[in-house]
């Protein structure tokens, strides 16, 4: 029986090198009796219920801890196809209607709205939305306050190692604003997949991964597929603002350097440690709205104090801060069930639906070098997701192996 909130060096007969192993990467744990020969062991990002065992049966030998039946995450088992489909859906719209109604937003020939204030206000909502999810998680207010406190308020050096990708990021979606202010949406879709070839170069150099052959093929193939897009871009007859096509395809080209290192950067914090997705989204967002904010003054200050902050904002406007936000978020929900197939046709698609809805509502020409340049990034990106494994299948042997490890006398 442990009293609540007592130290480890207090837990008295429990196996020493067992509490090691709990608190291997955890040094905010905490301890909270539970009753009954029992803990509760708080994780900065989950609760775990510790049941002590003795020895021998009934006897006296040296306890052990090892996670309660009742309360250890059971196996996953595969999703069902329909989940999936889901899943597949879901990404597919939120990809070509994000494109697609950001470019109307930025040529509907109304008061333009400032695009630093959108990404900033984008920024906000992620982190209410990652504080939601992190309450779910933790089970109660009290232990999301406690959460935020030893991982995000009492963590200024966590904080500032995310301010990396923060910056970044904050370059990446404003450049997104740029391009599809002067690029239609398809061109956008089809040329931003070269964020898979910067991405793997970044893997490679920072993760220290190896490519197979096949993903370096498909890699040039992508690379090809964009040279066609962009060798006689389609046009758009019913958009009447001016635009600068060079101006689009350098920022893309910045957005998608800023989108493989973030990534990769964001990919090697989060693997560094235990530390929760959301406490670490919730890093992320607070050093973006900060990044951002200052973004919005350098840019746009005087403007904004003049007109206000949300000058220009319509529905469609308010449409694309939503996209943008939850878009983000359910992404890095979802993307645990599908497999990289599946991501990739989700990708192919979304190329599809926004170049049918540029067709439609921007008057978009299409090309013969568009479309073979189109036919190409969605077969590479096809041939690319191949060889890598999939992400649904989970792996029993590492529940049962972190068991065994902890239960050992």
């Amino acid at each position: 029986m442990f009293a609540a909130n007592e130290t480890v060096s207090k837990c008295g007969r429990v196996e020493q090198d067992a509490l090691q192993d709990i608190q291997a990467g955890r040094s905010a744990t905490r301890w909270f009796g539970a009753g009954g020969g029992a803990l509760w062991a708080a994780a900065p990002h989950s609760m775990v219920r510790w049941e002590e065992r003795r020895g021998t049966a009934g006897g006296s030998g040296p306890a052990v801890l090892e996670p309660s039946a009742s309360t250890m995450s059971p196996p996953k088992e595969n999703v069902s196809l329909l989940f999936k489909l889901y899943c597949l859906t879901v990404m597919t719209l939120v990809a070509a209607t994000y494109t697609v109604a950001l470019r109307y937003t930025r040529t509907a020939g109304t008061e333009l709205y400032f695009s630093t204030t959108a990404v900033c206000t984008a920024e906000v909502i992620k982190l209410f939305l990652s504080m939601g999810i992190l309450a779910k998680e933790t089970g109660s207010l009290t232990r999301l306050i406690t959460s935020l406190k030893e991982n995000v308020f009492g963590s200024p050096k966590e904080l500032l190692k995310l301010s990396v990708p923060s910056v970044v990021y904050a370059l990446q979606n404003n450049m997104a604003f740029v391009a599809l202010s002067n690029l239609d949406a398809a061109v956008y879709q089809v040329t931003y997949q070269l964020k898979i070839p910067c991405t793997a170069l970044c893997t490679v150099l920072m993760l220290n991964r190896t490519l197979s052959k096949l993903q370096w093929f498909s890699v040039f193939m992508l690379c090809g597929g964009v040279t066609l897009v962009q060798w006689e871009p389609a046009q758009a007859t019913k958009v009447q603002v001016e635009q600068n096509p060079w101006l689009g395809f350098g920022a893309i080209a910045v957005a998608v350097l800023c989108s493989g290192f973030a990534g990769v950067y964001f990919e090697k914090v989060l693997k560094s440690s235990d530390t929760s997705l959301w406490v670490r989204n919730i890093q992320l967002y607070l050093s973006g709205i900060v990044v951002n904010l200052v973004v919005v003054y350098m840019s746009d200050g005087a403007k904004v104090l003049e007109k206000g902050f949300f000058y220009g904002y319509t529905y469609y406007v308010w449409f694309v801060v939503f996209l943008a936000s939850v878009g983000g978020i359910y992404t890095s929900v979802v993307v645990k069930y599908t497999d990289n197939i599946m991501k990739g046709f989700s990708a192919a698609a979304a190329i599809v639906l926004s170049t049918v809805a540029s067709v439609i509502l921007f008057g978009l020409q299409i090309t013969v070098t568009f479309s073979l340049g189109a036919l190409l990034v969605c077969i590479s990106i096809y041939l690319y997701g191949l060889p890598r494994q999939d992400t649904t299948k989970i792996q029993p042997s590492e529940t049962k192996s972190s068991k065994e490890r902890l239960a050992t006398v």
